[in-house]
């Protein structure tokens, strides 16, 4: 899938592990650091355009790495995260798509909880936006159409941010025709892919929470 130079990758603290399907969905973008988010640059072989953040994460050997990469720099008291720094450079830099890389999972449950509300916000706003560890991926769900290819027998689920009207699975397990789902409610966790997944929306907002290498549920 080739991408047009819209699409930049945000290079976030959490954990990463690199993947083919990581691979192709970075493939043609972009990227910029959040701290020390840069050290994901190594292990993907990229060249961020620019590297923000306080350093706080980041220690000399890794800058050491990096000496011609651009740094912003910011003190560790800033009212945004580094994150958020490194997605207002990127929109005010064209993007359109905004792929997030070591959004999910790690230590910091109050980061990742973060970044998902945040490309919520983000995605309200017209953005295409995936959030990733490899592992793991996240994609904002409003209300219209959204088409998610999964390897078949993978794991994912719809965890609603409010509650959902008219949802629609379709290339699932358990598919749901014009579903209303209570926020809170647990009934859209677990599902299995049958492949291509068809997700339809008419009212309320969720994140679409995949595992494309997690057969455990098959």
């Amino acid at each position: 899938m080739h991408m047009t130079h819209s699409t930049f990758t945000i290079l976030l603290g959490g954990s990463l592990t690199v993947t083919d399907r990581l691979r192709d969905a970075i493939d043609g973008s972009r990227f910029i650091a959040a701290d020390s988010g840069m050290r994901h640059a190594v292990a993907l072989g990229v060249k961020p355009e620019l590297w923000v953040g306080d350093f706080d994460s980041s220690d000399a050997a890794l800058i050491a790495q990096f000496p011609d990469v651009e740094r912003q720099t910011y003190p560790p008291a800033k009212s945004e995260t580094d994150g958020e720094i490194a997605t207002s450079e990127a929109t005010d830099r064209g993007a359109t798509r905004l792929i997030f890389v070591g959004a999910l999972g790690g230590e910091r449950s109050d980061h990742a909880l973060q970044h998902l509300f945040h490309a919520m916000g983000l995605a309200e706003r017209g953005l295409d936006i995936l959030l990733t560890s490899g592992d793991e991926e996240a994609l904002p769900l409003l209300p219209g159409a959204r088409t998610l290819d999964l390897p078949k027998g993978s794991l994912f689920s719809v965890i609603g941010f409010s509650d959902l009207e008219g949802l629609d699975i379709i290339g699932a397990r358990y598919p749901l025709d014009n579903f209303s789902l209570p926020f809170g409610s647990s009934r859209t966790v677990s599902n299995v892919a049958e492949g291509q997944v068809d997700f339809h929306l008419r009212k309320g907002k969720a994140m679409i929470l995949a595992r494309p290498h997690d057969f455990t549920g098959a």
